[in-house]
């Protein structure tokens, strides 16, 4: 098998804090391989090193000659003075250039440029590039590429930070966290795309169901091990706790031999000493390896009890909330009930933190209210989490809230055994928040936000950064709490172990509540969309034209057109949804009023012409591509 990428002896440290030291490992060609690490084992800090944008202590970083790497880091940096085409764009390989030359062309309306670059596009055979993009753009929801960098949101970064990545077409493609501020849908698209592609892949993800459907290949680094598993994440699972078995019992071997050896050695006459040379070599030996601890601490998530919630716990009447023309929660109400444990699903920007911030009284609605009951103690982790003060000590953090944390056992910790009990060791308490890796600041988080005992838990996307060690014991928190659970997550496996029902904001600000988990819903939606598609076929399938299987229709002409219908159809919109903007902002002047009007009757008409014409080249594109 051809080896792309080989790590031989790799070391890094920062300071005093060693993140691993001499690893070696390899990724093969056609591999999908998951790097697998607990919080703090510096798994961004690996890929940054073998990506070329971080120094390493020492070791080697070897790439197959002429191998095209991409590399999307956990937290991208774009170019805030680009636009999103600019960005898009600035992938500098031979097809971007010819996509990039034909788009402007198209944009100057100059036929002989266009004719031009179109010849270009033919002579690189670039139209499945241009496809590629266009789709890859599309399905992330990338839509306008003339905003500036600079105005786009952190999960708009990532987004087109991953679409650059994905449009470069690399041989090797090193992704880290790349579900991060991804809706599912977006989520499971990008999985059946890196799943189908023929490129090599390295990545790091908490996303299980991802790491299963997409991953052949896992690589685990514990204890600055490296640990090779041929399968997916359940054949992981499955051979990880088969070699932890082992190694046990090996070591239960050798702690059983070393007191015989032991033994020997204490009744051995020091005279005999050279003659058992080799006997004492193998007895030092025995006693290393019979030492080793295997460490298989996990956080073991224990607040205090839970106080009782009363008859009245949340109520929520009539609530409404929209930002201009958008609606996002349209006349929503519902009463919880104790042990109620709610999911939050939806695509990005369809209101579901809004609606949790609406909650939590930081974002005021437009009608409806929101009352909780007298006995509810909230506790709300946020998204964003919270801005630490870098030179502020771990062990300050918690002090801040308690100098004295009582479990759900009733036991009582003080602020450094518990965070020993988050496992953060003694060595770290004292450590600046500056040296904590992503996970590491969750994680001190959600204990900021759990040992404050809240009997009603709002979580906003709580599984971003966490390892996977760390998800699946709050998982456990989760199924055994006391109280109510309200939880907006992207992660499916998260979701569908940790809910009874959902709330599905489905758009044009309805919400469904649901009785059942994530999967559950999904099933039924994809039934419901079957049965619809059966009572509703839909009739513009034979008002298009049937062009002939044999032949290609799609050509030179019939591309252009292609090209400038979208770029028309797009105007069109635009200056629709300024008429739209300027007639519901209460002018009053009568004439002007009429103009506009008459002339969104001409921008209607022109749009359904345009759409069909567009559809129909669309069908032809698609059938002479096949």
């Amino acid at each position: 098998m051809i080896t792309y990428l080989q790590i031989e002896n790799l070391t890094k440290s920062f300071g005093d804090l060693l993140l691993f030291k001499d690893i070696s490992f390899s990724v093969c060609k056609d591999n999908k391989t998951a790097l697998i690490a607990k919080n703090g084992a510096g798994k961004s800090t690996l890929l940054s090193i073998i990506a070329g944008k971080e120094s390493k202590d020492s070791g080697d970083v070897v790439f197959k000659n002429d191998l095209i790497v991409g590399y999307l880091p956990q937290n991208p940096i774009l170019n805030d003075n680009f636009s999103v085409r600019e960005q898009i764009f600035s992938v500098n390989n031979k097809l971007a250039r010819v996509v990039k030359n034909y788009e402007t062309a198209l944009a100057s309306g100059v036929q002989e440029k266009i004719f031009e670059a179109q010849a270009q596009m033919d002579s690189a055979h670039a139209w499945d590039y241009e496809s590629d993009m266009k789709q890859i753009l599309g399905k992330l929801k990338i839509n306008n590429l003339d905003q500036k960098i600079s105005e786009l949101s952190g999960g708009q970064k990532k987004r087109i930070a991953l679409a650059d990545t994905l449009i470069e077409r690399p041989d090797l493609l090193i992704l880290d966290e790349p579900t991060n501020h991804l809706d599912t849908e977006m989520i499971e698209w990008l999985e059946n795309y890196l799943k189908n592609t023929r490129t090599t892949l390295l990545m790091v993800t908490h996303d299980r169901y991802f790491l299963d459907n997409v991953c052949n290949f896992i690589i685990e680094i514990d204890d600055n091990k490296i640990y090779n598993y041929n399968g997916n994440y359940s054949y992981y699972l499955q051979k990880r706790q088969e070699r932890i078995e082992n190694l046990n019992a090996a070591i239960d071997k050798a702690n059983n031999l070393l007191r015989r050896e032991s033994e020997w050695i204490s009744r051995m006459p020091k005279a005999r000493g050279g003659k058992a040379k080799y006997r004492i070599d193998s007895f030092y030996k025995l006693k290393e390896f019979a030492s080793q601890k295997i460490d298989t601490r996990k956080v073991e998530i224990q607040t205090g009890m839970v106080h009782r919630l009363g008859n009245k716990i949340l109520e929520i009447k009539n609530l409404s909330k929209s930002f201009g023309d958008k609606k996002l929660i349209d006349n929503f109400s519902y009463s919880f009930k104790k042990n109620d444990k709610i999911g939050i699903v939806g695509v990005n920007g369809c209101g579901k933190s809004t609606f949790l911030n609406i909650i939590m009284q930081t974002i005021s609605p437009d009608s409806g209210t929101v009352e909780f009951g007298e006995t509810v103690i909230p506790g709300y982790y946020r998204q964003s989490g919270i801005v630490y003060n870098e030179n502020q000590r771990v062990i300050d953090i918690i002090k801040e809230i308690a100098e004295v944390i009582v479990l759900g056992d009733g036991r009582k910790l003080s602020a450094s055994q518990f965070l020993e009990y988050f496992l953060f060791p003694a060595k770290m308490h004292y450590s600046l928040v500056a040296k904590l890796s992503g996970g590491e600041r969750r994680r001190l988080y959600l204990m900021t936000v759990l040992m404050k005992n809240p009997n009603f838990l709002i979580l906003d996307e709580p599984t971003n950064d966490l390892d996977i060690v760390t998800l699946n014991v709050l998982e456990d928190y989760l199924n055994s709490f006391a109280g109510c659970l309200l939880v907006v997550s992207h992660d499916r496996y998260f979701v569908d172990k940790t809910v009874d029902s959902i709330f599905a904001f489905e758009g044009n600000g309805k919400i469904r509540n649901f009785p059942g988990n994530y999967t559950v819903y999904l099933t039924e939606k994809e039934e419901e969309s079957k049965i619809s598609k059966i009572e509703n076929p839909r009739s513009t399938i034979s008002l298009k034209p049937q062009p002939s299987r044999n032949k290609k229709n799609f050509g030179y002409k019939q591309n252009i057109e292609y090209q400038q219908l979208e770029k028309e159809i797009a105007e069109l919109e635009s200056e629709k949804k300024e008429i739209e903007i300027f007639l519901s902002s209460g002018v009053s002047d009568i004439a002007l009023i009429t103009e506009k009007s008459l002339r969104m009757e001409q921008i209607l008409a022109l749009l359904d012409e345009k759409e069909t014409r567009w559809l129909e080249l669309e069908e032809l594109k698609e059938l002479d591509s096949k």
